[in-house]
């Protein structure tokens, strides 16, 4: 989204009697940043703070390259230019963010889970863009900076926005779902990542539900059937529900399904899909898109074609072979449900010996030890060699 300067002071509350000088008001933002490495002319830089850096240590650099402004803090002081000055830079980033969905007028996908957020999100981006104009966060931009800045990247003539949500602590999405305010919510799965940080599971599943609680009676809520977890945000909703999975209750349901080493098939309401992502996960993954296009009227059969496109991202269960043996790549993240899904499809892989070679699963906590014990039993009960 594009704003003019003036429109940026209005919407963030400044600080001084004249935050931001008069005559840089009328430029326009074209682009939006937080890493002074990739500053473009026309951004708006934002100076965050972190435990190892400080933001304000590259204003000056920002401002030779060309960028529109900078958002301060309103200690700072030696700006060669133009600059926005408030308390506290990331506030700053999360609140121009709400207020830019605001002027917004598209549709909001929420999406979260333990595992898989981001290939759901690219899997439901890639169905409704296939009909809508549809934008996406890239990467896994998905928490309390890169969600706002997301947001702020729009482009004004997209229609619908999916927004990956993720979270390592209680009320996190609560505050990511105050600034994306999601028109519908998906859930995947509750899982053990990130546990160091709750009592218990249910924990996890309590903060995964803020996305649900955020969606109100006017919400659709699009929830994995097969995850009972999950499946129970569904009594604690007001707006309407869709299930999706395997299950006998599921809306969206996979059936005559086929697992090979290509992918699988299956049908959906009568209608055949064909898909290449490995395993039987991300079958539940294709099902979250077939039923959050269903709340925007897209029917099953407008789909396939999509389906059949969508390949593993890089490092998400990426296949290929290398001196005549199989590689499944899933090398980004690592958590004890992610792992357990690809050592089921390593099992379900036609081979003579099967090797799993896996690293280390961090925030875990107190759990560590069981979580990575109970891998080393799925992967004897997988036959991995």
């Amino acid at each position: 989204m594009k704003f003019r300067i003036a429109q940026i002071a209005e919407a963030l509350e400044m600080d001084g009697d004249e935050p931001v000088a008069a005559d840089a008001l009328p430029r326009v933002v074209t682009g939006w940043s937080i890493d002074s490495r990739s500053v473009q002319p026309g951004d708006l830089f934002f100076a965050l703070k972190g435990p190892s850096f400080d933001g304000h240590a590259f204003v000056n650099d920002v401002l030779a390259k060309g960028a529109a402004a900078a958002v301060v803090a309103s200690d700072f002081a030696g700006a060669a230019g133009p600059v926005l000055r408030v308390r506290d830079t990331l506030a700053a980033l999360q609140d121009l963010a709400r207020w830019a969905r605001g002027e917004w007028d598209g549709q909001v996908v929420g999406v979260t889970g333990s595992a898989g957020k981001t290939t759901t999100k690219e899997v439901i981006a890639g169905m409704l863009g296939s009909v809508k104009k549809t934008a996406k966060n890239e990467g896994n931009l998905n928490n309390h900076v890169g969600l706002p800045v997301s947001i702020l990247r729009l482009e004004e003539t997209a229609e619908i926005a999916v927004l990956e949500m993720g979270m390592n602590h209680k009320g996190e999405i609560q505050r990511l779902a105050e600034i994306a305010r999601p028109n519908a919510g998906v859930v995947t799965n509750v899982g053990y990542a990130h546990i160091e940080n709750f009592e218990s599971i249910d924990g996890i599943a309590a903060a995964k539900r803020e996305l649900i609680d955020a969606l109100g009676e006017q919400g659709v809520a699009v929830l994995n059937a097969d995850d009972p977890l999950v499946a129970a945000m569904a009594r604690s909703h007001r707006g309407r529900t869709i299930l999706y999975g395997q299950a006998a209750e599921a809306d969206v349901r996979a059936e005559d399904l086929a697992i090979s080493q290509d992918g699988a098939r299956f049908r959906v309401n009568g209608v055949t899909f064909e898909s290449r992502l490995p395993g039987r996960h991300n079958v539940s993954n294709v099902l979250a898109g077939i039923a959050t296009a269903q709340v925007y009227g897209i029917a099953p059969e407008k789909l396939t074609d999509a389906v059949a496109a969508m390949a593993p991202a890089k490092m998400r269960g990426e296949r290929f072979v290398h001196n005549g043996i199989t590689i499944y790549n899933d090398c980004y993240n690592s958590n004890p449900d992610a792992v357990r899904m690809m050592l089921e499809v390593l099992r379900d892989t036609p081979a003579r010996r099967r090797i799993a070679v896996l690293g280390e699963m961090l925030e875990l906590g107190r759990w560590a030890e069981p979580l990575h014990r109970s891998v080393g039993d799925h992967a004897v009960m997988c036959g991995i060699d």
